[in-house]
């Protein structure tokens, strides 16, 4: 439950049809294995305790009670485990029969919510035994106590105010307005869904995909439980299909045709805060809901769930390539349009050998084909200086010539000098002015030819860059328009590499593969005595596989740095220590709010990906915002 992490189970209980018996024995068993588990809200499948097929016996009172005395008997058993439990039981009110979620915890029932929508058609006769769920507030003597009976039941957890638990049963979701889209609007995170899905070819894809979008649309965890080979009767096979998924991502699945426990854990907290960020989603109480608060000892889930350490990068080679080939389309594109309505003789692009710029020279030329001009109307200019190195330019120099561009290099080394005693500075001092006066020299060379040529100047600016404020203020900071502004470091890599593995030209793919091969390098000061770069920036500033795992959680996600943290240990676990993560999460926080004012009045840029810093999009932030209380946090770690 700490951090908002919640362990959630889908479980498919070995039963036989109308034996609540048998059936009561393996519910208690699963509840006691979830509870071994620490698992704290557990889903089990539609009329679990006496089978979903059982027909015509549901006209059997001796059924019926039998369906009773065991959820009496499962009740009690459910007393001191501190977990929520939502179970299956057919149910008499007011002389109809009614098929219902009972949700319990401690040993006491919390309220009871019935189906809504009553399959009646194909293999299903619903409506010859239950009626669907009625409208309005009702309460039901279950063992002597008044238990809230209806559609709009919200469970909500005192000690964590995110948590708010609802039920909706099988054909509920098939249904075209769901009951599950007004508990979602009504407050409810995480909704479970206790179901008996028989199986038929392609339905696992189809029931995957249908509890995936729900729990996308509705920005909550959803637990889907159905109900496994026990039920298999007659004409109908059914596999136990367990899904938990969280805001468009499953993040658990069960294999088909087994029994047992499908286990992850909910983020609520993020899930709220997604929410919030989110102003189409009107939330508020809808006429006909009943809040319920229950009690819940928060305890740290141990996580099992996948916590990516790339997160801008996807799970499989085949996802990346994909990714990476509709980036560049997006970029391409979104130059296209800005060189169109210029009228933008040239492109002019600073080319220094490295990934950032390589990238960018690469969408220039993928425009350039969209506009139907020649590579030769990209201008890319090299401007070696100190600590230009030779292998960087060398690949500059080819790979504008593998391209079609045109090139020009024009040493700044001169240029800057006569900087430095402009202004009197000792150039044998290497400091912020010795960089910066480099950086600033390139931009200033870019602009004017830009002038001359009638063009435009691209910037090669990174994500990650931006995000720790790692760009020269009116140097490299500054452009006409930014390809890579919202393009990660640890993405760029595989954009540039997926190039490499997609061009046919075998020269090109080399240099290509050195430039991927290239350590990260600004290369303002003195290459080392081999010629090799001195200057490496992830030595600098940090690894940027843990800057973007900080700026997606951090400020994606809005985790607090406490939380952030957590997953960073959890995800980086035997990569990096705790006190290397602890000392580069201090310097993220530090520099991401020290350095807003150059976020302030970035270049447009074109957005690729739901993560962006541009001042007119997705991130307003001002630029003196003080970084103290995140700070503080980091430091208690």
């Amino acid at each position: 439950m700490k951090d908002g992490f919640v362990k959630t189970a889908a479980g498919t209980p070995d039963i036989k049809v109308a034996d609540c018996g048998y059936n009561c024995a393996r519910i208690k068993a699963l509840i006691d294995k979830a509870h071994e588990q620490g698992v704290r809200v557990l889903v089990l499948p539609e009329l679990c305790i006496t089978g979903y097929t059982c027909q015509d016996l549901f006209f059997q009172q001796t059924l019926l009670d039998g369906a009773l005395n065991v959820l009496k008997d499962i009740t009690e058993h459910s007393a001191g485990l501190d977990m929520l439990i939502a179970v299956g039981c057919p149910l008499r009110f007011r002389g109809e029969l009614y098929n219902c979620a009972v949700v319990m915890k401690d040993g006491k029932i919390l309220g009871v919510v019935p189906k809504k929508f009553l399959p009646n058609y194909n293999e299903f006769y619903e409506k010859r035994h239950f009626t669907a769920a009625p409208e309005g507030e009702y309460d039901i003597e279950l063992f002597g106590e008044s238990v809230p009976f209806g559609l709009g039941l919200l469970f909500e957890c005192r000690e964590i105010p995110e948590l708010v638990f609802a039920a909706e049963i099988c054909e509920d979701l098939w249904d075209a307005e769901p009951p599950s889209i007004s508990l979602a609007l009504g407050g409810a995170t995480l909704i479970a869904n206790l179901s008996a899905s028989n199986e038929t070819i392609g339905k696992d894809s189809y029931r995957r995909e249908l509890v995936n979008s729900q729990s996308a649309r509705l920005l909550c965890g959803y637990v889907y439980a159905s109900a496994g080979s026990g039920e298999s009767t007659q004409d109908l096979v059914f596999s136990g299909h367990d899904i938990i998924a969280e805001n468009g991502i499953v993040l658990a699945e069960s294999r088909l045709y087994s029994t047992g426990l499908t286990v992850t854990e909910i983020d609520v907290q993020k899930l709220a805060s997604e929410r919030r960020r989110n102003t189409s989603f009107v939330g508020g109480l809808r006429p006909g809901m009943r809040r319920i608060p229950f009690d819940m000892e928060i305890k740290p889930a141990e996580l099992t769930r996948i916590v990516r350490r790339t997160p801008f990068v996807p799970n499989t080679s085949a996802e990346t390539d994909k990714r990476c080939e509709d980036i560049l389309t997006m970029q391409a594109h979104g130059l296209e349009k800005r060189v169109r309505h210029t009228n933008a003789k040239t492109l002019v692009i600073g080319i220094s050998g490295g990934l950032d710029s390589t990238l960018a020279l690469l969408v220039c030329v993928e425009a350039m084909k969209l506009l139907g001009r020649p590579a030769s109307d990209i201008l890319a200019v090299t401007m070696p200086c100190f600590g230009t190195t030779k292998r960087t330019r060398s690949n500059a120099e080819r790979l504008c010539e593998l391209l079609g561009t045109r090139l020009r290099v024009i040493d700044i080394a001169d240029s800057v000098k006569q900087h430095f005693k402009d202004i009197g500075h000792d150039e044998n001092n290497h400091n912020v002015v010795y960089e910066n006066g480099q950086a600033r020299e390139r931009t200033k060379i870019l602009m004017d030819l830009a002038n001359a040529e009638n063009g435009m100047v691209i910037g090669t600016g990174d994500l990650s860059e931006l995000a720790l404020g790692w760009a020269t203020y009116n140097g490299d900071h500054m452009s006409m328009y930014g390809v890579n502004a919202s393009v990660p470091k640890t993405l760029v890599r595989h954009i540039v590499k997926y190039y490499a593995g997609t061009v046919g030209d075998a020269d090109l793919r080399e240099v290509l593969m050195s430039i991927y091969d290239t350590p990260v390098s600004p290369e303002l000061l003195p290459a080392d005595e081999n010629g090799d770069i001195a200057q490496i920036t992830e030595d600098l500033v940090g690894p940027y596989e843990l800057h973007d795992f900080f700026l997606y959680n951090g400020i994606r996600w809005c985790f607090p740095p406490s939380k952030v943290f957590r997953l960073a240990e959890y995800a980086f676990d035997g990569s990096y220590d705790r006190e290397t993560i602890l000392k580069w999460l201090r310097t993220f926080y530090r520099r991401f709010f020290s350095q807003q004012f150059k976020r302030s009045c970035l270049p447009d840029g074109v957005k690729v990906g739901s993560v962006t810093l541009s001042p007119r999009g997705d991130w307003r932030m001002p630029s003196d915002a003080s970084a103290a209380l995140w700070l503080e946090e980091v430091n208690r770690l």
